[in-house]
Order: structure tokens, then sequence, then C-alpha cells
């Protein structure tokens, strides 16, 4: 099983690259996690903002392979504890599936995202800046990971 998460966005800074690939490196052979980073669709004083969102749209459905489990991220998903995304990170391995994990960009994903994930996970209520929520979610994966191989890291 391979964790692919396309995100929206411009290059992250080194320190964000450098927090993400240091989970990276942590996550087992067996289940790598890698980021897609994706362009922003074009914004400005004239431009239509519904007409980036479907430009990131289209960019991220390209990305999608016809099989993948996808989950958007989304403020109004489920949340889930640690011991919730361990369990789907479980569920996962089971249906022997890659997954793909779905950030949008500064107004949001494309609606024919959403439509397309299977579930739509809540990362956190709070409004967090797009290089936080690539480093807090490849913590939560390792950790989730973690957790399934009752490793001593969660604690």
């Amino acid at each position: 099983m391979k964790i692919r998460i396309l995100a929206i966005g411009p290059k992250m800074p080194a320190w964000v690259d450098a927090a993400v690939g240091e989970y990276q490196k942590r996550m087992p052979r067996e289940m790598p996690v890698e980021f897609v980073p994706l362009a922003l669709g074009q914004r400005g004083r004239n431009a239509s903002i519904d007409k980036a969102i479907a430009q990131e749209g289209d960019a991220m459905l390209a990305a999608l392979k016809p099989d993948d489990q996808v989950v958007a991220l989304d403020l109004s998903g489920k949340a889930w504890s640690t011991g919730q995304l361990a369990s789907q990170l479980s569920q996962w391995r089971l249906e022997a599936r890659d997954v793909a994990l779905l950030i949008g960009g500064p107004d949001g994903l494309d609606p024919r995202c959403l439509a397309r994930a299977a579930q739509s996970w809540c990362l956190s209520n709070l409004t967090l800046p797009h290089p936080l929520v690539r480093v807090l979610l490849s913590e939560q994966l390792y950790r989730a990971w973690t957790v399934t191989q009752n490793h001593p890291y969660h604690k």
C-alpha cells in the first residue's frame, strides 16, 4: 500500500521539506508516503476564484489513479482521533489499495474532488497554514502506523 498526498500549493520552505522528509524516512517500505505537489490555480485581481478551484480540481483528478482510495481533507469532514486514524490505516492496508489524501488550495477543494472521495477527514477545526498541514499530516500518519505496530513512539 502506498499513501500519496496530492497537495495544491507552491514549493514549501526547507523546514517543511525537512520535517516531512523525516517522517517519510520513518515509514515502513511497505507503506511509503509520497507528496505530489500540484500547481495553484491562476489567481489575480480579475481572476475568478471558481475558475482557479476548477483548474486545481482538474490537476488533482488527473493525478488520481482509478483504483485509489480517495480521502479529502476538508473542514466538513469527520474528525479522527489518533486511534481512529490507526484503524483507518489498518483498514486501508486490508483493502490493499493505494490511498490518495487530497489537500486543496487556499479556497478549498473542487466539488468534483469531494465527490470522488470515499471519505472526508477534518484534520483540525483550526485554520492551519498549508506548510503546517503537511508536517502535521506526515507526523500523524507515522504516529498511526506506530499504533498499529504497538511501537512506543505513540505513548
